[in-house]
């Protein structure tokens, strides 16, 4: 039969601390320190299978539950010789929720349960203050009424009824603190807050300890399912099906009087990693209060001063917590007349800087290898230190939110066309270009803006990708916001505040909020101990990593962060340059063959000149270079205005430039005329654009640069298209290297985006010299989902578990996996040696980085500000293979 209830207490435990998963964080933990003789207060753990139960099977328990319930707190009751609900001498305990990670603030606690208009007087006898057992009882009805009867409040603009109770008391009293209430006037608010309980909810107070023993654990195992648990978990791609533990625990008091404090603390300074004791206390409390702001805290350091025999204890407690678990802990703690007791340790979350500092040192103390440190780091907290963040101590008024797409954070003035941006740009000032969803005619815009806000799109849609590759940060997909381009504004909250053009906005990426007004900032660093956690992180992994990159400026930012060559340089996004959009658009207007290489004429020098900066930037690395892409349409204006100076620039009538539009026209533009089947219709866009790259590896090899172009064709499906684009590109190359009398290696290869490629990936090969997986189309036309549309019920996928992440952001590995391994098997069999990489915005996730690692891939390429990720996750994937 399973066991589902697992005692501590007096130096001895049921669990151990390798059990997270059955225990929860705080179960496991307390369990541990019981066993290093550590001074826990006794209790018991319900396991997370029973929170699992409980949603399995319509709120129900296990049926042995209740036995195994009455049997652990009947060890308690001895360990700490007092009865459960008993009149004379009952035992008080505290109800906390304890998922196997930290998720702090997320889950509910109830403290002092068992007391009730009986027990409270034994309390009062038993403690000798009156005033304290109210005071408790007081803390008691109002927890269990907010937690567990459902009095809190689901807004922050909102009050707590409670509260208003409490203010309104010691207004009447003509008092301004709590503790200046007298035992009387508690007890009268005890009766006041029941009173509440039975006006709001119709129900009265449960006055069986029993009965709240159970309530408070149903109402804990509940707050896995709220809101803020659910929003906690998908931004920390916590399972659902994990659960929570519940602990149950004998009270300890830290507000009996001047002898007793609580505190929470640090065994290392969680913002910066120093290796310094770090918390704060209050004497005469209990654990909310520090937590809760009611009172402002002492530091830590003073408790010295004031308890030193307590503060000495506290000492060699945390230092021998650190030594044990090897790594900074979070503790929690309650001093009761003098006496020490640890209520909780578990791993301390940390900022980026600290996470780093942290794990270098310990190296350098002896307490973890070098393998320990690289394994623990997360690879998702250096976007920290890449990035500007908002200072943390700075005020913010958040007025709405979306998906935190780009990290970092910006400061601007609002605009609501490219153009505004450029414009503000060139004045010196800053902008956020605020947009319903951005098109690639929007790139001048994105670049000149500090940061990109969207109303639409997902995490991989335009604005996303763009925006991480440039490094600027981007919240998209805000759905609660309200874009009216007329009016150039933008509204929020049902039109109660409106945000109109000029005024200032703040944007957090690494957050997904968006804040009136400006918001300080701190700008990023990358220190000494940085640079010795990447040394140890190039030593450990297999796997290359690259960038994605379309510019010099983009090469080389990627080049300082450790990239090791490109990826995937969108010729497209070159195009779109202003400098370069008219003969893009000349081209596309041509009637003939003959017109549309005039056109291209004017583009070839263009070209030939961004290729060469590329080149230049990525001396001695591979540059691999996706010939055109997008269809034509997406070149041509939309707009009356932008289509009239677009005729008159091209001497042309505004209809001619409409009708081409009609004409490009497509229903599904992502699976239409584009990629190799532009070249198979129009082979002279392809030839340019290879003529361009070669003579620019010619200009640069004369200079002495080491270049290395992979020429790459887009959306290959059949070996046929790859055998005749492969044909142009030996014919073009083959002109151009005899006219310039040098030679130049490449390779030829192609982008593997659709699920035929996979398939028929052993005929592909036979035309390619390597393969590059385009995990962004890839997935959309293997889940037949648009990733720019997808944000409007991915979300609610993930939340019932549908995918257990969003499979633009992570490789489906059940799915899109196995198409993968499927194209990688198919392709080395019929050429062994076939290089393999991965270009799509996976390419930077951690979880899919792994995947690349495990099937044997060469390299994995990213945006800029991802490499730094990407080699950590190739590392840490090449260390648990071993």
């Amino acid at each position: 039969m399973s066991k589902y209830v697992y005692t501590f207490g007096n130096g001895q435990a049921e669990g151990t601390g390798q059990m997270k998963e059955l225990l929860g964080g705080k179960g496991a933990g307390l369990a541990e320190m019981n066993r290093l003789g550590i001074p826990v207060p006794p209790g018991f753990t319900i396991t997370t299978e029973v929170c699992t139960h409980h949603y399995q099977h319509d709120r129900g328990f296990p049926d042995s539950l209740d036995s195994e319930i009455r049997a652990a707190m009947a060890n308690v009751e001895a360990l700490v010789g007092a009865k459960f609900g008993d009149a004379a001498n009952p035992l008080l305990v505290s109800v906390r929720s304890g998922a196997r990670v930290s998720m702090p603030g997320m889950m509910d606690t109830v403290l002092n349960l068992g007391l009730n208009d009986v027990t409270v007087e034994a309390l009062a006898r038993k403690s000798g203050s009156p005033r304290f057992a109210y005071d408790s009882y007081r803390r008691f009805v109002q927890m269990y009424g907010d937690v567990v009867l459902g009095l809190k409040p689901e807004s922050k603009t909102e009050i707590d009824p409670f509260e208003v109770l409490l203010e309104k008391k010691k207004e009447t009293r003509g008092v301004h603190l709590d503790t200046e209430l007298s035992a009387d006037d508690l007890k009268e608010l005890v009766g006041e807050y029941k009173a509440e309980i039975k006006k709001r909810k119709g129900v009265a107070f449960p006055e069986d300890p029993w009965q709240q023993l159970w309530g408070a654990a149903r109402a804990v195992f509940g707050s896995w399912e709220t809101h803020r648990a659910i929003t906690y978990r998908q931004m920390y791609n916590i399972p659902s099906t994990w659960g929570t533990a519940v602990t149950v625990q004998a009270m300890v008091f830290g507000n009996l009087g001047d002898d007793c404090a609580t505190g929470v603390a640090f065994t290392r300074d969680p913002s910066t990693g120093e290796r310094r004791f770090y918390g704060e206390f209050l004497i005469n409390a209990q654990g909310e209060d520090v937590v809760a702001g009611i009172r402002t805290p002492i530091e830590i350091a003073k408790l010295e001063e004031v308890m030193p025999a307590a503060y000495g204890d506290l000492v060699a407690v945390y230092q021998k917590l650190e030594k044990h678990f090897r790594d900074m802990q979070d503790i929690e703690f309650t001093i009761q007349r003098g006496k020490l007791w640890m209520l909780q340790t578990r791993t301390g979350k940390r900022t980026a800087k600290a996470m780093v500092r942290c794990g270098v040192e310990m190296v350098s103390e002896g307490l973890i290898t070098v393998k320990d440190a690289v394994l623990r780091m997360d690879p998702h907290k250096l976007d920290e230190l890449l990035h500007p963040t908002l200072d943390p101590k700075a005020p913010k008024k958040v007025i709405a939110k979306g998906l935190p797409a780009s990290p970092g954070a910006a400061v601007g003035k609002v605009v609501f066309h490219a153009d505004d941006a450029v414009a503000m740009a060139q004045k010196g000032e800053k902008a956020i270009l605020v947009r319903v969803e951005t098109s690639p005619e929007d790139i001048h815009g994105m670049n000149a803006a500090q940061g990109i806000l969207t109303a639409r799109g997902g995490m991989t849609s335009h604005a996303a990708v763009v925006a991480r590759g440039m490094g600027k940060c981007c919240v998209a997909g805000t759905s609660s916001i309200s874009v009216d381009y007329d009016k150039a504004q933008f509204t929020v909250a049902n039109g109660t505040i409106v945000v109109k053009k000029g005024d200032i906005l703040t944007l957090d990426g690494s957050r997904g909020e968006v804040i009136l007004g400006a918001v300080a900032m701190t700008a990023p660093a990358l220190d000494a101990d940085y640079h010795t956690l990447m040394g140890w992180v190039d030593q450990a992994r297999r796997l290359k990593v690259r960038t994605n990159a379309d510019t010099p400026v983009d090469a080389q930012t990627a080049r300082n962060f450790g990239a090791e060559g490109i990826g995937l340089c969108r010729t497209e996004h070159m195009f779109f340059a202003e400098d370069k959009i008219l003969a893009v658009r000349e081209m596309i207007l041509s009637d003939n063959a003959e017109q549309r290489r005039r056109a291209l004429a004017k583009i070839l020098p263009m070209q030939r000149h961004d290729f060469v900066g590329i080149f230049t930037a990525m001396n001695g690395l591979p540059v691999t270079i996706r010939l055109l892409d997008p269809p034509l349409h997406e070149f041509l204006p939309t707009e009356d205005v932008q289509i009239a100076q677009v005729a008159r620039e091209l001497g042309v009538t505004p209809e001619v430039v409409r009708a081409r539009n009609q004409a490009l026209h497509e229903a599904n533009p992502m699976l239409g005329h584009r990629g190799c089947r532009l070249a198979i219709t129009h082979p002279e866009i392809y030839e340019t654009q290879v003529r361009a790259v070669l003579e620019a590896a010619c200009e640069v090899k004369r200079a002495g640069v080491d270049v290395q172009p992979e020429i790459m064709i887009p959306i290959v499906g059949h070996w046929r298209e790859l055998e005749r684009m492969r044909a142009l590109v030996l014919k073009t190359a083959a002109e151009v290297l005899a006219r310039e009398k040098l030679d130049v290696a490449y390779t030829i290869g192609t982008m593997i985006e659709l699920p035929r490629a996979c398939v028929t990936a052993d005929q592909i090969a036979a035309h390619a010299d390597f393969f590059s997986f385009g995990t962004n189309d890839l997935t959309q036309t293997t889940l037949g989902v648009s990733r720019d549309d997808a944000a409007s019920f991915l979300g609610e996928y993930v939340r019932l578990g549908i995918y257990t992440t969003d499979p633009f952001v992570a490789i489906d590995q059940e799915g899109l996996g196995q198409l993968i391994r499927i194209g990688v098997e198919k392709g080395r069999k019929a050429k062994p040696g076939l290089k393999i990489g991965i270009c799509g915005e996976h390419g930077g996730e951690p979880s899919s980085v792994e995947f690349c690692h495990v099937e044997g891939f060469d390299y994995v390429s990213c945006s800029p500000f991802r490499v730094p990720i990407a080699r950590l996750s190739a590392a840490q994937a090449a260390l648990r293979q071993k």
